[in-house]
């Protein structure tokens, strides 16, 4: 654990002191990881930062909209509904797109063989999150729209109950709690984002958080960076942070650690024309009120 906080110390300290509120969940890995450590409390020593959970990325940017948080990172759909919805947030960082690390699945007797069986039947997922977008993705590479299917909008705790009561057909989820579930019910996936339009995670902070202080925003960005590439260079000590954090079991968390991918980088124009698909396609299916501007949105950080 030392080498990874000297690692996070190499970036300059601030002069002017400031409170940094971060939004993080428990269950979403570098940010967790990161304020368990209290790598960010040591590397910006003279800043007070305010840690703030959050069980889904939804409920997050509801928080920057309201000025609760200045910065956390959630999926790619998260800022899409929050664009649509008149949220002043800015793209400050990407994560490298996740390929298996989430899925849609069903219990594995389910008579459901294919995605496009899933056709009138009753699917739960996150509003919002990141399952919004593989579950549109998925019935539209099937030939199915949102309307043909029933939309159970849960979080993953809820979602799982009523997966295990038979409540729901299938499920979309993220690790560890699709980890969790392959291993209590070997469940049956029908689909992750092999063969589909990968969507990157990100780092999201409001415009006047940016506006105000962007020296700072560029430093707390050199701190993810530095922590993803250690995180992505020690998965077993990771997995045991996230162990003792979460109370999630040590075999589960080890099979989210090897299907996870850690890090921020600019947004570039390609993870730019990446979110701007996952934005039309949720405008093409009505599933937002309004066609939205990804580019517009972004700023310019420069790696050291």
């Amino acid at each position: 654990m030392k080498k990874w906080i000297c690692l996070l110390l190499v970036a300059p300290l601030l002069s002017s002191a400031a409170e940094i509120k971060i939004g993080f969940q428990k269950s979403a890995g570098l940010l967790s990881m990161m304020k368990t450590q209290g790598t960010l409390e040591k590397s910006l020593a003279g800043h007070q930062i305010k840690w703030i959970e959050f069980p889904a990325g939804p409920q997050m940017l509801e928080a920057l909209n309201a000025g609760s948080i200045d910065f956390g990172s959630t999926g790619a759909p998260p800022p899409v509904f929050a664009q649509a919805g008149g949220v002043d947030l800015l793209y400050v960082g990407a994560e490298p797109a996740p390929v298996n690390s989430e899925a849609l699945f069903v219990p594995k007797d389910s008579p459901i063989r294919t995605v496009a069986d899933l056709k009138g039947k009753r699917v739960a997922f996150q509003k919002g999150s990141g399952s919004h977008f593989l579950l549109a993705s998925a019935l539209q590479k099937a030939g199915l729209k949102f309307r043909d299917i029933t939309p159970i909008y849960l979080s993953p705790s809820d979602a799982r109950a009523a997966f295990v009561s038979g409540g729901i057909d299938a499920w979309v989820v993220w690790d560890p709690y699709f980890a969790s579930a392959q291993k209590a019910y070997q469940v049956r996936v029908l689909s992750d984002y092999t063969g589909l339009p990968l969507a990157n995670g990100f780092y999201l902070a409001s415009r006047k958080f940016v506006e105000q202080s962007p020296a700072l925003v560029s430093s707390l960005l050199e701190q993810v960076r530095l922590a993803g590439k250690w995180a992505s260079e020690h998965q077993k000590e990771v997995s045991t942070v996230l162990t003792q954090q979460t109370g999630v079991p040590a075999d589960i968390v080890a099979t989210w650690m090897q299907r996870s991918r850690f890090g921020a980088t600019p947004v570039t124009p390609e993870i730019i024309a990446n979110q701007q698909r996952v934005a039309d396609l949720f405008y093409q299916q009505k599933l937002i009120p309004k066609s939205v501007n990804i580019a517009s949105r972004v700023w310019t950080w420069q790696p050291k």
